[in-house]
């Protein structure tokens, strides 16, 4: 996987602005990853497509994650922080698995990206994930299909990233599901807009264009920004 530039990041983030979260996150997969094409990414299970995003988003803005969350019993806003190794999970994704069910064994796989894309409900994405018997659509019961949402929750748990949250204001505790492909996406925003204003200032200040500028270090950026400003 290769670090995006600020160049490339903000050509990503130009291309994404009218897309959907998981188009989103196949764009970026494919810019860090030249050896992906757009469908090979939107094939790789779910579990490996975050973890993969987990990994860039630290190359680009570091270990540290904080956000908030509301509380569900009351409505606070709860801050949140954690590191990036605290959700990376070791356990490998299982991409096929075997399932008895309903008289006979379930052969299926984990969701990838493109599933949720063509999926029109939940049950229409957990059909698409089973391999044999055939699914005819009425075949399945929705308790085989509680057991094998379960089972896929166990053979990609990367994909299910869960955290315990608690509320100071009102002592309720709850598990909040962790989405990195928006938390990502909303950091990419907040910085593309503060660079862009960057570039738009030093721009007017030295007759600079937008290249040499992104070609500058952060560091070196902000410095000439300071010098503008003083």
């Amino acid at each position: 996987m290769n670090s995006l530039s600020a160049a490339t990041l903000l050509n990503v983030w130009e291309q994404g602005r009218d897309q959907d979260p998981i188009r989103r996150a196949i764009g970026l997969l494919t810019a860090a990853c030249p050896e992906l094409s757009a469908a090979g990414a939107a094939e790789l299970p779910v579990g490996d497509r975050d973890l993969r995003l987990l990994t860039l988003r630290e190359s680009v803005f570091g270990p540290e994650l904080n956000g908030l969350a509301d509380c569900p019993n009351c409505g606070e806003h709860v801050e949140m922080s954690f590191r990036v190794e605290q959700i990376r999970l070791d356990a490998p994704i299982e991409a096929e698995f075997r399932l008895p069910a309903a008289g006979c064994e379930l052969h299926a796989r984990v969701p990838n990206s493109a599933d949720l894309v063509a999926a029109t409900s939940r049950r229409d994405l957990l059909l698409r994930c089973i391999l044999s018997p055939p699914a005819s659509g009425e075949q399945w019961s929705d308790e085989v299909l509680n057991l094998l949402e379960s089972r896929m929750a166990q053979a990609d748990p990367q994909a299910n990233i869960q955290l315990a949250l608690g509320c100071p204001a009102c002592g309720n505790s709850w598990l909040a599901l962790f989405d990195i492909v928006g938390y990502f996406w909303r950091e990419i925003d907040t910085w593309a807009r503060r660079v862009l204003r960057d570039v738009h200032t030093l721009a007017s200040a030295y007759g600079w264009s937008e290249a040499e500028i992104l070609a500058l270090s952060p560091w070196r950026r902000q410095f000439y920004l300071d010098a503008v400003t003083q």
